[in-house]
C-alpha cells in the first residue's frame, strides 16, 4: 500500500503510532551528488519504487520519504535531490535548498558516494553535514571495484574527511547487504512513537507519483537528448469505480519542455515516441496503484520556465 499524503504523521494519541515501550522510529537523510545512487538504495529499503531513476543527473527533484516498519523500529527515509553545482537556475537553487533542509532535520544521514571515489562534488555534500547528526558513509556500487585492496586505504582517507560514525561499503542491489544497513541504521534511531502506520510506505500522494514515473519514463525514451529541466504537470487525477468496486484512475498530464525542437522530440516521428513514454508509465503505474490506468499525455512549450521563480513554485517546487 502506498502511503497518502493527506495522512501525514500520527499523533501519538492512541491512534497507530501509540508507543509500547522499545518502539524506534528515526529521520534517515540520504544524501550525495547527482547520479551516485540514492534513489536506488531508497527503493531497495523501502522494498517497493518510491523514488524513480535513471542514467540523466540530477533525476530525484523532491525531498521523497521512504517508509520501512521493521519489528519495534520504523525508519523513515528522506531521498533528497543530488546537490546541483553546474547551474545556478532558479530550479537548482531550490533543489539546494531541499537537500539543506534535509541534512539538519533528522537523527541520521546516509553519505552515498561511489566507492573508490571521492570527487569535488561529494565534497561540496559533505561540507553541509552537521557535526551534531551521526553520519554513516555508504560506498556504493562496491560490485564495480575490480581491486578490492584499495578499499581500505580509501576508507582511511575518508575518515579524515569526516568523522563517519561508521563505514559502510556495499552495493544498494545486493539483498544482503541492504538487510546489513537496516541493522546498523537501527541503533541510531530514538525510542519514540511510529510516525506512519505500519504499512504506509511513503507520505507522497500517488497524485505526485505518477508524475515521477512520467517524467522517468521520459528521460528514459530521450537519453541525453532532451535536457533535464523538463518536467511533468498532472491536471487532472481522477477516480471512477464500476459495479464491482473495481477502480480506474483517469490521468491527464503534461510534459513541458523549453524549445520547439524538444516538443517535436518528445512526441517522435507519427507520435511513437510520445505513445512508448505513455505506455510504459500506464503499465508501471497500474502495478503501482494496483488498479487500471487510463493515461492521456500532451507536450507543451514553456521557455525558461527553470529560471522563473513563479513558474518552477506553479510546477511543485518548493
Amino acid at each position: 500500500m502506498l502511503g497518502n499524503a493527506e495522512k501525514g504523521p500520527k499523533n501519538g494519541d492512541g491512534g497507530e503510532s501509540a508507543s509500547p515501550v522499545g518502539r524506534r522510529c528515526g529521520l534517515i537523510a540520504i544524501v550525495g551528488k547527482p547520479n551516485v545512487g540514492k534513489s536506488t538504495l531508497m527503493n531497495a529499503l523501502v522494498g517497493q519504487k518510491i523514488s524513480i531513476t535513471s542514467r540523466k543527473a540530477q533525476t530525484t527533484r523532491h525531498r521523497i520519504t521512504g517508509i520501512a516498519t521493521r519489528g519495534a523500529t520504523q525508519f523513515v527515509f528522506v531521498d533528497t535531490p543530488g546537490f546541483q553545482t553546474l547551474h545556478n537556475t532558479a530550479l537548482n537553487k531550490s533543489l539546494n535548498k531541499t537537500v539543506q533542509g534535509a541534512v539538519g532535520d533528522v537523527d541520521l544521514v546516509l553519505f552515498v558516494v561511489e566507492a573508490g571515489s571521492f570527487t569535488p562534488a561529494d565534497a561540496r555534500v559533505l561540507a553541509l553535514l552537521k557535526s551534531g547528526v551521526p553520519a554513516l558513509l555508504i560506498a556504493n556500487k562496491l560490485d564495480t571495484v575490480h581491486r578490492r585492496s584499495e578499499i581500505a586505504p580509501w576508507l582511511q582517507s575518508m575518515q579524515q574527511r569526516h568523522p563517519f560514525a561508521e563505514f559502510v561499503p556495499m552495493s544498494a542491489k545486493n539483498a544482503k547487504d541492504i538487510e546489513r544497513l537496516f541493522g546498523i541504521c537501527e541503533k541510531y534511531l530514538p525510542e519514540q512513537p511510529w510516525a506512519y502506520g505500519e504499512d504506509e510506505l511513503t507520505d507522497r500522494s500517488e497524485r505526485f507519483l505518477a508524475s515521477e514515473i512520467v517524467r522517468e519514463k521520459l528521460f528514459r525514451f530521450t537519453g541525453d537528448e532532451l535536457p533535464y529541466t523538463s518536467t511533468v504537470v498532472i491536471d487532472k487525477f481522477e477516480d471512477e469505480f464500476g459495479r464491482n468496486k473495481s477502480r480506474l484512475a483517469r490521468i491527464a498530464a503534461t510534459i513541458v519542455v523549453e524549445r520547439d525542437g524538444h516538443k517535436a522530440m518528445v512526441i517522435g516521428e507519427k507520435g511513437e515516441r510520445l505513445k512508448r513514454i505513455g505506455t510504459e508509465a500506464r503499465q508501471e503505474l497500474e502495478r503501482l496503484m494496483d488498479c487500471k490506468v487510463f493515461l492521456e499525455l500532451w507536450v507543451k512549450v514553456r521557455s525558461g520556465w527553470a529560471d522563473d521563480e513563479a513558474r518552477v513554485r506553479s510546477f511543485g517546487y518548493e
